[in-house]
């Protein structure tokens, strides 16, 4: 079954971009107009982060999330068969901080947001990364896509961290340098072990693994951004927090990381997936007030 499933999505990936892209706009109609998939979500979300805006500007980030939201996957499809000299033209990336970083013999962390596309991100920083590049990924359920996402973001050299066996795939890597790719903004499941802040005004938990690991490993911290220059085309920026993570109070690396994505996000609100509950654990002051960060 695998082989079909693939075959299948590899020769549609062999489609030009002019034609996959008829199909993202159709897709995004029928998920934003017909099946509306998540919209209360979106749209509470975006209400929640953007009070000052009207509902004619919401209604716009809405739309235009959707185009790239279906964007974003089809544009992973089309990674399934694209060169590496393509790839090279869709996201531009200085990563002379990396390089600085790998020269002095540190390992380092990049902790970013879920902006589209960060697919092409990943491949695409392997291709200029000096760093044996880990990637921590959240395992997909089913088999038949687990095995074709795997085989994707490893075609130009990424290797894959289960977030769900972290501890044990790290290992083999820990005394070599290496660059560990996080996506930060997640909603902490462990709501009593995290770090509690403002997040576009609103309290949200923040997980600490980040930060955490930073420190025990002594890797500098970079912070990520991912923006959309038109269809298809992506530029990133790597901005170095600090070389010294351990020198930082507790909480100081996570607060840094929160107000980036934040501000990376008010730069291009529809670039960032609105469509997972950001919020999704409510702030209670009596159990969490004393993981809040000043």
């Amino acid at each position: 079954m695998y082989r079909i499933v693939y075959s299948a999505l590899y020769l549609v990936s062999l489609l030009p971009f002019r034609a996959l892209y008829l199909l993202s706009d159709f897709a995004a109609f029928l998920l934003y107009a017909v099946i509306r998939y998540r919209r209360d979500v979106v749209l509470s979300n975006l209400k929640t982060a953007f009070p000052e805006k009207t509902d004619k500007e919401l209604e716009a980030i809405t739309r235009e999330f959707y185009v790239n939201f279906t964007d974003n996957f089809i544009e992973t499809i089309k990674l399934l068969s694209i060169s590496e000299k393509a790839l090279r033209k869709r996201l531009s990336v200085d990563t002379s901080v990396l390089k600085q970083v790998y020269a002095k013999g540190q390992k380092v962390e990049i902790s970013l947001g879920h902006f589209f596309n960060w697919e092409i991100a990943n491949m695409a920083f392997s291709l200029n990364n000096p760093f044996d590049q880990l990637v921590v990924y959240m395992p997909i359920s089913n088999k038949i896509m687990e095995r074709m996402f795997v085989h994707l973001r490893t075609r130009f050299g990424s290797k894959l961290i289960a977030a769900s066996n972290f501890r044990r795939e790290i290992t083999p890597y820990l005394r070599k340098q290496h660059c560990l790719i996080l996506v930060a903004d997640q909603n902490a499941g462990a709501a009593e072990q995290a770090y509690w802040l403002p997040f576009f005004g609103k309290m949200a938990s923040f997980v600490t693994g980040p930060e955490k690991n930073a420190k025990m490993n002594d890797a500098a911290v970079v912070m990520g951004c991912i923006k959309r220059v038109k269809r298809g085309y992506y530029s990133a920026t790597l901005t170095l927090l600090t070389a010294e993570p351990k020198s930082m109070p507790n909480g100081a690396i996570t607060k840094a990381l929160a107000s980036h994505i934040e501000q990376c996000i008010r730069e291009q609100p529809a670039n960032y997936l609105w469509s997972h509950r950001r919020w999704k654990t409510p702030f209670d002051a009596e159990k969490h007030g004393h993981l809040v960060l000043e």
